[in-house]
C-alpha cells in the first residue's frame, strides 16, 4: 500500500513570520491584559485614596454639640458632592444609634461581609452599590467623636459614580492596547527584514541555479550560502556528480549503439544492392527473387531511416551533444540543409523555396538546430505530393512589450494535420491518419525529434494550416535573436 502523499510545504519565509510572531502575538496580549489589570488596580488604589481623603475631610466636620452629633459641612462642599466634575459624589452621616445626621437617607449600608481595609490606618471599609440605578463606590469610615458628656463612633459614607473609574479604565485599555499593537507591527517589520536579510543567500543561490545553463553540472559553492544549509548544497552537488556519471555513461552507449546498428545495416544495405545488380545482369533470374531483393532494399533503407531517427531522437532526449551553446546563424542553417535534401525534391518535381529577412543569429547548439531543420524539411518533402512546393522561411519576430525574436517556419500544400491530431503527432510513433497513406514507411518520429530540439532551445512549435490552400505551416518561435544583419 503506497503511503500518503506528504503534504505541501509552504514558503519558508510566510513559516519563520507565522513561527516567530504568532507566539511573540500571544505573549503581547498576555502582556497586554497584565498591564491592564495592573494598571486598574493602580487605578482603583488611586480613586480609592481620594475618596478616603473626602470621607475623613467630611469626618473632620462631625462633632458632638449638646449631647448630639452634628455634621457642620459648608455649603461650598456641599455644592462640590453635588456636581463634581469627575462623577457625582453622595455622602451620609449617621450618628452614635444609626440615626441620620446629614446626607443622604437612602445611600446603601455597609454590607455584613465586607471587610476593613488594611491598606490603611483608618477603619474605612471599601464597597460597591447601585444607588439610583448607578454604580457607585463607597468609602465607609468609623470615625470616634466625644466629648466631656458622651464618646461613641459614628459611621461616615461617602460614595462616588464610577464615571471617572470608567472614563480612566477606557483610556488605560486604550494606551495599553495602542502600544502592545504598535510594538508587535514594528515587531513584525523586524522579524521580515531580519528573515529577507537571513534568507538572501538562498535567493542568491536560487537565481544561480535558475540562470545556469542546462549542460552545465557543475557544482555549487557551500560557502554560498549558511552553515546549516551546506549539507543541503553538498548533497546537490553530489547528485549532481553522479548525473555527470550516467549521461556519460548513456553518450557511451548512445556512441556505441550508433556504430554497432549502422556498420551491420550499411553491410546489409549494399550486400541487397549487389544482390540487386547482378540479378539484373541474369536475364532468366526469376522475378520472384528480383522482387525479395528489391523488398530487401526497400526495407534496409527504412530500417537505417528509423535507426537514424531513434538515435537522433535519443541524443536530442539526454542532451548528447558536443559543442554546447554558442552563436548559430539560423539563416545560413536552413540555406545549407535546403541544399542537402534539395535532389530528394527535385526526384518529386517539389518546388522548394527559401525566404530570409537577413543574416538571423540565435544561441543554441549548432548540430541539434540541423537536425531539427532535417526533421522538419524531410517531413516536408515525403508528404507533399508530387509536383507540390515547400517554402523555408527564416525571419524576425517581435511582439509589443516583447524582446526580439526568431521564427522558422515550413510551409508545404501536402495534406496537412487535422487540429484533433495535432497534439499527438509529438508523441513517439504517432502517425496522422491523413498521411500514413501517402508514406506507409515513415516512422512517426520526426516532430518528436523536433520537439525534444525545441525545448532544448526553449522554443514554441505551432502547427498551423495555411492561410489559403491545404498544407501544413510548422512554426517555431525562438525566445531571443543576438544579432540580425541585413
Amino acid at each position: 500500500m503506497a503511503g500518503a502523499a506528504p503534504a505541501r510545504l509552504g514558503s519558508l519565509r510566510s513559516q519563520l513570520l507565522r513561527w516567530l510572531l504568532l507566539p511573540l502575538t500571544l505573549l503581547v496580549a498576555v502582556d497586554a491584559v497584565s498591564v491592564y489589570y495592573n494598571a486598574l488596580e493602580v487605578a482603583d488604589l488611586a480613586y480609592d485614596r481620594s475618596l478616603l481623603a473626602s470621607t475623613r475631610a467630611l469626618a473632620e466636620r462631625v462633632s458632638i454639640v449638646d449631647g448630639h452629633v452634628i455634621a457642620d459641612v459648608p455649603y461650598v462642599a456641599l455644592d462640590s458632592f453635588e456636581t463634581d466634575t469627575l462623577g457625582r459624589i453622595y455622602y451620609k452621616v449617621t450618628g452614635l444609634n444609626g440615626e441620620l445626621v446629614s446626607g443622604y437617607d437612602d445611600l446603601p449600608p455597609v454590607p455584613p461581609n465586607v471587610k476593613r481595609s488594611e491598606a490603611y490606618p483608618a477603619l474605612v471599609r471599601f464597597y460597591q452599590a447601585d444607588y439610583h440605578d448607578q454604580p457607585i463606590r463607597i468609602a465607609a469610615l468609623l470615625q470616634p467623636v466625644y466629648d466631656d458628656s458622651m464618646r461613641g463612633i459614628a459611621l461616615i459614607q461617602v460614595g462616588e459614580t464610577m464615571d471617572a473609574r470608567n472614563g480612566m479604565t477606557r483610556k488605560i485599555l486604550f494606551d495599553t492596547l495602542w502600544r502592545q499593537g504598535t510594538l508587535v507591527i514594528v515587531a513584525a517589520l523586524l522579524v521580515w527584514f531580519a528573515v529577507r536579510f537571513v534568507l538572501r543567500p538562498m535567493m542568491q543561490l536560487r537565481s544561480e541555479v535558475e540562470s545556469r545553463a542546462p549542460t552545465d553540472l557543475s557544482g555549487f559553492d557551500p560557502a554560498l550560502v549558511h552553515k546549516e544549509m551546506r549539507p543541503l548544497v553538498l548533497a546537490m552537488n553530489g547528485y549532481m556528480e553522479r548525473l555527470q556519471t550516467l549521461i556519460a555513461g548513456q553518450r557511451r552507449f548512445i556512441a556505441d549503439a550508433s556504430h554497432q546498428l549502422r556498420t551491420p545495416l550499411t553491410v546489409l544495405k549494399t550486400q541487397a544492392e549487389l544482390g540487386l545488380r547482378e540479378l539484373r545482369r541474369e536475364q532468366h533470374a526469376p522475378s520472384e527473387l528480383r522482387e525479395l531483393f528489391q523488398g530487401m532494399a526497400r526495407t534496409t533503407d527504412a530500417t537505417v531511416h528509423l535507426a537514424n531517427r531513434l538515435l537522433t531522437l535519443a541524443r536530442a532526449e539526454h542532451g548528447a551533444v558536443e559543442g554546447g551553446m554558442a552563436p548559430v546563424s539560423l539563416t545560413d542553417a536552413m540555406r545549407q540543409v535546403a541544399l542537402e535534401l534539395s535532389q530528394q525534391a527535385v526526384m518529386r518535381r517539389i518546388e522548394l523555396s527559401f525566404e530570409s529577412e537577413g543574416d538571423i543569429r540565435i544561441d543554441g547548439n549548432a548540430l541539434l538546430l540541423h537536425e531539427l531543420m532535417v526533421n522538419l524539411l524531410d517531413n516536408a518533402i515525403r508528404y507533399t505530393p508530387d509536383g507540390g512546393r515547400i517554402t523555408l522561411r527564416v525571419r524576425g519576430a517581435s511582439e509589443p512589450g516583447q524582446s526580439t525574436g526568431a521564427l522558422l517556419e515550413v510551409e508545404d500544400n501536402g495534406p496537412g494535420i487535422p487540429e484533433a491530431e495535432r497534439g499527438r503527432v509529438f508523441e513517439p510513433f504517432y502517425r496522422a491518419g491523413a498521411t500514413q497513406h501517402i508514406n506507409p514507411s515513415g516512422t512517426g518520429l520526426g516532430l518528436s525529434i523536433v520537439r525534444e530540439i525545441a525545448a532544448m532551445h526553449q522554443a514554441d512549435i505551432a502547427l498551423e494550416s495555411p492561410a489559403q490552400g491545404s498544407g501544413l505551416v510548422v512554426r517555431i518561435a525562438f525566445p531571443g535573436v543576438i544579432e540580425v544583419r541585413l
